[in-house]
């Protein structure tokens, strides 16, 4: 067994604390990169190592948190990665004694991915394998992934770790203290994403002292049995005396050290504001601790990027939705023809609401590209709904394509016992961290027996646990054939779901309706079937959820099953729908008019529709100004309130601005070329050393949607550069970026400057290290946490004094 596997089950291990800080210390420029002190000044590198290493530190991360092509590429360093990388292993080694682990550092590029950013994710995955594969060429002992935002990113990083190297990896994303990430993922749907790439540790960095990262992995060890890291920061950055501080005391970072034994953390160390001191004393307290740990059992679960559903195992029988399919649906086909996804992210929505716990994509039609259609169905459906998704089909070019496009843990529907398809299923499930059903059918067919279904079940869980899946991440489909041609063979497949179930303990999955094929009253049939299936155990039913039968006959049988506790869902459910019925004397709505359809096709991000909305609405006379005053404004105001409800999250967000854009770029044509009035100009930059620039990209789309002019400088702007473009533009406004604790005081330096010209602007600032309390300390006018706030924030104070361009 590998020597750092070996080791995290037999103790604790210390990981080391900040470099950056340290590296600012000794001599790196404001603005210079970190990465390549490796090259000019490696002294000072091993010298930093060194000191962590007699402070007791196990594991010593290389200098190369930046060290991919992509953030090395803004300091024209983007040819020397392989160079950088293999120097930093060897000075992490050279500070090493013989027990000391070298972790190879790996942190985000600062790009999205499609279909929010540019970013493919095979490229993704090419860019994370080089800067990788040269860590490990050098010697790395395992990969540290850190400060990851977009589960999504992360997803490509662990593949390519797996394409290029057998190291262990440790594999970590930030959370602000509303427990989610940026993107909206919280540390469950991470913990179910990552658990299944196979990673040997996942936990958190960065963003949270130690009391909200102890937070965060107790929430993932409600769905995850892997070793915990605690990676947290030495308390929240304040301004003292001109400079940014982590209060956090060595003492307070290791107030939580049994706890988090106790839960299965066994690696702790240090982020932003630890130092060697910090490091002392978390060794001194992990001494007489009992770090002895039993992981708990495996659960079976899915994810996609903003929630986790579990499935087998003591968990309720999921339901599939299975409306997303083009079998029977001449409207689906079209638009499956026609590159349109409208009817993928309806009926999402409708699916959800009426109960749908994942979804099913269908996208296998006759003379179409199944592999770039699954791929924009995933996008679609991602973007309407946070539900996890089921794949299927039976093209593994398409499945694959589908794989890459999700964000999260997927069900692939399906494997069956042929040989063929297990050999080219199973190894795609098991790369891309994916859930399968099998179905229980070979190359002779269909078997007649219960018995012959379970040897099936068996032969594909046996080649499943031969790609390395475990028995939670395989649903067995015992078959539901039609009654009106063997009426024995739904009491088959009953007899089967148990067999399955009592002998591989294995969770089932059902084609429900297929029972009540070619006979009269089918919903009648279907319920019954499926009301005795949920008392064999079945764990997930693939249904029509907008089937009121349907839906009755699973409430009803949960509570006879003591599934659902005291009828409390049956009851919520059928209080609220007697009520309903109650009220029909209520009146009819009228059909939405052109405003209220603008705004819901803006909130749902609806791209296929929104230029046919507005040419619908310039058809009917409306001015340009009021279908962007009265029918979008409204829509991406309302996108804003859910966004700050935690109803929907940042790639919904995008996906609402880039509809807006679509429908502003359209007006504009037919208007040949004007522009509408505008609320005020503002200048966006990050301050100068810091290159990210992602929550600031944002919010000037945003702003732009809402009306206002955006000057974008970019990033690593220095504060002359915002000093001469603020006068020249004669702005209304300046904000400012950062998210490096190292580059804070470049945002006191730039505000001091444009008061010290005399330049009176309203000032905002933002970012993830960015707080009210030091945004107050700065003398800036406003302090957003998000780009949704900076917008009403900027809104509040400059919107009411619009002016014409």
């Amino acid at each position: 067994m590998n020597r750092f596997r070996q080791t995290i089950q037999q103790r604790v291990l210390i990981l080391d604390g900040a470099m950056g800080t340290m590296l600012q210390e000794r001599g790196l420029a404001p603005g210079g990169c970190p990465e390549e002190m490796n090259l000019q000044h490696p002294e000072v590198v091993t010298g930093i190592h060194r000191e962590y290493v007699e402070a007791g530190a196990d594991i010593v991360e290389t200098n190369t948190f930046g060290g991919s092509r992509a953030k090395l590429a803004h300091y024209g360093l983007e040819d020397r990665v392989v160079e950088i990388n293999r120097k930093a292993v060897e000075l992490a080694r050279q500070a090493c004694t013989p027990e000391t682990f070298v972790a190879g550092s790996v942190g985000p590029t600062g790009r999205f991915l499609e279909p929010v950013g540019d970013a493919s994710f095979d490229e993704m995955v090419e860019i994370f394998a080089e800067q990788i594969a040269a860590l490990a060429d050098a010697g790395a002992d395992l990969i540290n992934f850190e400060t990851f935002l977009d589960i999504r990113e992360l997803r490509a990083g662990v593949i390519a770790c797996h394409d290029v190297c057998d190291l262990p990896i440790i594999a970590q994303m930030t959370f602000d203290d509303a427990g989610r990430t940026v993107l909206g993922t919280p540390p469950e749907a991470a913990a179910v994403t990552l658990d299944a790439l196979q990673v040997d540790v996942l936990g958190s960095n960065c963003g949270l002292g130690i009391d909200g990262i102890f937070s965060i992995l107790q929430a993932m060890r409600t769905v995850s049995s892997k070793p915990l890291i605690a990676q947290a920061n030495a308390g929240l950055p304040v301004l003292q005396d001109g400079e940014t501080v982590f209060p956090g005391t060595p003492e307070e970072m290791t107030a939580y050290h049994s706890r988090l034994l106790e839960m299965g953390a066994r690696v702790i160390g240090g982020c932003c504001g630890t130092t060697p001191q910090h490091i002392r004393v978390m060794r001194q307290a992990l001494a007489g601790l009992d770090a002895s740990w039993t992981p708990p059992p495996r659960r079976g679960a899915l994810s996609s990027r903003a929630a986790c559903v579990e499935i087998g195992g003591a968990a309720s029988c999921a339901l599939i939705g299975e409306r997303i399919n083009p079998t029977g649906k001449k409207g689906y086909s079209e638009e499956l023809r026609s590159g349109k996804t409208a009817y993928i992210r309806k009926e999402a929505r409708e699916q959800v609401a009426a109960g749908a716990d994942l979804l099913d994509l269908n996208c296998g039609l006759p003379g179409i590209d199944e592999a770039q259609a699954l791929e924009r169905a995933v996008f679609a459906a991602s973007g309407a709904v946070t539900t996890p998704l089921v794949l299927d089909t039976s093209d593994p070019v398409a499945l694959e394509r589908g794989l890459k496009a999700a964000d999260g843990k997927v069900l692939i529907n399906s494997v069956t016992g042929e040989a063929r398809s297990l050999e080219r299923v199973l190894p795609l499930a098991h790369r891309y961290g994916a859930a399968v059903i099998g179905l229980t059918l070979d190359e002779k067919g269909i078997p007649e027996t219960a018995e012959g279904r379970l040897e099936i079940a068996r032969r594909i869980r046996d080649a499943a646990r031969a790609v390395g899946l475990p028995d939670q991440d395989l649903v067995i489909d015992c078959l539901t054939l039609t009654v009106s041609a063997e009426q024995k063979r739904a009491l088959e497949t009953l007899r089967a779901l148990r067999l399955v179930r009592d002998e591989l303990g294995l969770a089932t999955a059902l084609g429900v309706s297929n029972i009540s094929f070619g006979l009269p009253a089918r919903p009648v049939l279907s319920a019954a079937f499926f009301a005795m299936a949920l008392e064999a155990g079945l764990k997930a039913a693939i249904i029509n959820p907008k089937d009121v039968r349907m839906m009755d006959a699973f409430r009803a049988a949960r509570v006879l099953l003591c599934q659902d506790v005291r009828a409390e869902e049956y009851i919520a459910h059928y209080a609220e729908h007697a009520q309903i019925d109650s009220a029909a004397a209520a009146p009819v709505q009228e059909e939405a008019d052109v405003f209220q359809r603008l705004a819901t096709a803006i909130i749902a991000g609806d791209l296929d529709g929104i230029v046919s909305l507005v040419d619908e609405a310039l058809r009917e006379g409306v001015p340009a100004m009021q279908i962007s005053n009265d029918g979008l404004l409204p829509g991406l105001e309302e996108v804003g309130r859910r966004f700050a409800d935690n109803r929907i999250f940042l790639p919904q967000v995008m996906q609402s601005a880039e509809t807006m854009q679509a429908a502003f770029a359209h007006l504009k044509e037919m208007l040949g070329g004007q522009s509408g009035p505008s609320l005020g100009k503002i200048l966006m930059a990050t301050v100068e050393g810091d290159i990210h620039d992602i929550g600031k990209n944002i919010l000037c789309t945003l702003l732009e949607n809402h009306g206002f002019e955006v000057i974008d400088l970019g990033k690593n702007v220095p504060a002359a550069k915002i000093l001469e473009v603020a006068l020249e533009q004669k702005v209304d406004a300046v904000g400012l970026s950062a998210l490096m604790t190292t580059t804070l005081h470049q945002m006191d330096i730039t505000l001091g400057q444009l008061r010290e010209a005399g330049i009176k602007v309203f000032t905002m600032v933002g970012g993830a290290v960015v707080t009210q309390e030091y945004a107050d300390s700065i003398g800036a006018d406003v302090y957003a946490a998000d780009a949704m706030e900076a917008v009403a924030k900027v809104k509040q104070i400059l919107g009411s004094t619009a002016k014409t361009q």
